[in-house]
């Protein structure tokens, strides 16, 4: 075993999912499972290690495929090592072997076990899948690896998870919730893995949480990330798609406040908020100067928030942005990825929130399409940049007051306090990461603090919207949209 593990160490710090960028892991083997396969005497196990280089431990799940080595055609960036002689381990996602018994226990059901560890999948309807679908990997995801199934049937993606974490992930609660309802602005469900291993924390008992979720792939779509960016290249009104997106995202939330307990704001919930606030606050003001000289502005912006009626807290998506919303002909816009921040504690993903927090999310990620032309397209008028993106943020709160019946119409002081924190968390994480982008946060920052009337929809035209990415709607764009929306701290 050690000499998988140290396979293991060697290969992981390359993936991107793992989380402990610029630092060799720690590992040890904490369990483990096998899925049957048909192909004779190859081998699909998942191993459960944990990195205890990391405070606290990081738990992972890491498939893989044994092969006889002379018998092994993958590419050389999906093997992992060779523990003995005349094998080699494969990352199992991109083995055929792994991904045809992952489908056969998500989508018809089943056990697995292991040391300590009990693995069930968990069909929505259970039936007889598809033998030897074709497969691929959904490239370019952070935290996750998804397997898209596309044979004769209803295309599946399923992502494996492959942080753990106690508890039902919320990506798996709420979609199925939902779907189960008929709501068609959710993927519909085929089915999930759970399982129970060893508890880290107590070193002795188990913990259960989510392995990996199956749902209905669609295939041939654009996210609205795209749609939004084709349409501000191209100078086009955004202002009807974004009314309809709006009034997507208020079907949601209300129908998860139906479904799912809500309770009212309280004093304790109030005074969290604020401290990660402020607390956000004063790491930006350390990371990124130029936040300094508007520091006082923006504590009168969260004060305002902290003085008026909160509504209700209930369950939210808690990573809304136009990368998490496909375009669907027929369906209108499909809302994705209700995970939350990945490198939250699951308990915390699963609390009430505010569902403002949603719409400030969208609200910054229309700045980011806006941002994004000016910075890459120089010579575009910023003017025409700022109304592009004010109207459709105007659209999109139109939209969302009308279905939510939330009045947003006069400004709202919250919603400008949880955008305005938005773009803190993002002038921090290109302070960090991409230090020459770090001005499109910081004009946003300063848009939100200096303007007089506290309303959150319209961006002034003499301060261009924040935003990443490029006119060019490549892969590279999608990338780094993507990473810009990565988990800092809450």
């Amino acid at each position: 075993m050690d000499s998988t593990l140290a396979c293991l160490a060697a290969w992981m710090p390359r993936q991107r999912w793992y989380a402990a960028k610029g630092r060799p892991p720690s590992l040890r083997l904490v369990s483990w499972w096998d899925l049957p396969s048909d192909v004779g005497d190859v081998h699909a196990r998942t191993y459960l290690v944990a990195d205890e280089g990391a405070l606290p431990s990081v738990l992972y799940q890491i498939p893989v495929v044994a092969r006889a080595t002379e018998a092994v055609e993958a590419d050389p960036e999906r093997i992992i090592g060779s523990p003995a002689p005349g094998t080699t381990l494969i990352d199992g996602p991109f083995d055929p072997a792994y991904a045809d018994a992952l489908l056969r226990l998500v989508a018809g059901g089943g056990t697995a076990t292991g040391p300590q560890t009990r693995v069930i999948g968990r069909a929505v309807a259970a039936s007889s899948p598809q033998q030897k679908v074709p497969a691929r990997v959904l490239s370019g995801e952070q935290s996750n690896t998804s397997i898209i199934y596309e044979g004769d049937g209803t295309p599946v993606i399923c992502k494996v998870y492959r942080q753990l974490h106690p508890g039902l992930n919320p990506d798996i609660e709420l979609q199925t919730a939902l779907a189960g309802a008929g709501s068609t602005r959710v993927p519909r469900t085929v089915g999930w893995v759970d399982g129970s291993w060893p508890d880290l924390e107590t070193a002795h008992g188990s913990v259960t949480g989510s392995l990996a979720f199956a749902q209905e792939f669609l295939p041939d779509v654009q996210d609205a990330w795209r749609v939004a960016l084709q349409a501000a290249a191209r100078g086009e009104d955004f202002s009807d798609r974004a009314r309809e997106l709006g009034a997507a995202t208020a079907e949601v939330h209300v129908a998860l406040a139906e479904r799912f307990p809500t309770r009212p704001a309280g004093p304790a919930d109030r005074e969290n908020t604020a401290q990660t606030w402020r607390r956000r606050l004063t790491t930006a003001i350390a990371e990124v100067p130029d936040v300094a000289g508007r520091r006082d502005a923006a504590e009168a912006v969260f004060q305002r928030a902290l003085e008026v009626d909160w509504p209700p807290l209930q369950r939210i998506h808690g990573d809304l942005h136009l990368g998490q919303v496909m375009q669907v002909p027929v369906r209108g816009w499909v809302l994705l990825d209700f995970e939350g921040e990945p490198l939250r504690p699951m308990a915390e993903r699963r609390r009430p929130d505010l569902a403002l927090r949603d719409v400030a999310g969208m609200l910054r990620s229309f700045d980011y399409v806006a941002g994004s032309l000016r910075r890459d397209e120089p010579q575009r008028s910023p003017q025409l940049v700022s109304g592009w993106a004010g109207g459709a943020r105007r659209a999109f709160l139109a939209g969302y007051a009308e279905r939510s019946g939330v009045d947003l119409d006069a400004g709202n002081a919250l919603l400008e306090a949880l955008e305005l924190d938005k773009a803190v968390y993002e002038a921090i994480y290109e302070a960090r990461n991409r230090p020459t982008w770090v001005a499109i946060p910081l004009r946003a920052i300063t848009r939100l603090v200096d303007r007089p009337d506290g309303h959150p929809s319209t961006p002034s035209s003499n301060s261009a919207s924040s935003g990443s990415g490029s006119s060019s709607v490549d892969s590279s764009t999608e990338r780094a949209y993507h990473a810009s929306h990565s988990p800092i701290s809450r």
